[in-house]
């Protein structure tokens, strides 16, 4: 119960972090859309997903995977709003997988910081937020809507094409899971992840 409910903070904050940071980079590029929606907050309750964010993450843990990963409601975004629509999209998209990063990378100087015992309970915590935040960064590189990675996408393609890429966001989800299916976490996510953690924390 007690491993249960670290591994919900952790991925809470994960993800609280990451829509925070769509909103607050929006806002700076003029679209105030999420300040609005009232979504401008670190209060994960503001960010909670039925699904994605309680149904999804504790059948994974039930089922002891060894990766805990999910979603939030999504940040509105106006992109009409944005000062330089395409451009600024680009990085609107970026700002969650980023600020994600940055906690990870935070996280690890904590633990070499405060000189940790490897063993230790802290450790043990402050690595599993590490993994959560890398996870929850990679994940959301992938180019499918409404992942961040399309958003990213998005503005880089020229607009006609982006025109008809960006129809495929109402079956993005679907194309999520068969992507997950057939094995991308293996072959993309999970690599990468280990690669990372690596670098931060050591083997």
């Amino acid at each position: 119960m007690i491993s249960l409910l670290w591994s919900l903070v952790l991925f809470l904050s994960a993800i609280t972090v990451h829509e925070y940071a769509h909103g607050w980079t929006a806002y700076r590029l003029g679209d105030p859309t999420a300040k609005l929606a009232k979504r401008l907050t670190l209060n994960p309750l503001a960010h909670m997903d039925l699904i994605g964010t309680v149904l999804l993450p504790m059948t994974l843990i039930w089922l002891h995977s060894p990766m805990l990963f999910g979603w939030a409601k999504p940040v509105p975004i106006n992109a009409l709003a944005l000062r330089h629509p395409r451009r600024d999209l680009i990085w609107v998209g970026a700002a969650g997988p980023l600020a994600n990063l940055l906690c990870a990378v935070t996280l690890s100087l904590v633990i070499k910081g405060l000189h940790l015992s490897p063993e230790s309970l802290p450790t043990t915590i402050i690595t599993g937020g590490i993994l959560v935040n890398l996870v929850l960064a990679c994940f959301n590189t992938i180019p499918i809507p409404p992942l961040d990675g399309s958003r990213v996408l998005l503005g880089l393609l020229p607009t006609p094409i982006a025109t008809i890429y960006a129809r495929v966001e109402p079956y993005g989800f679907l194309l999520v899971l068969l992507l997950l299916y057939l094995g991308v976490m293996n072959t993309w996510i999970w690599p990468t992840v280990i690669w990372l953690m690596r670098k931060l924390v050591g083997p």
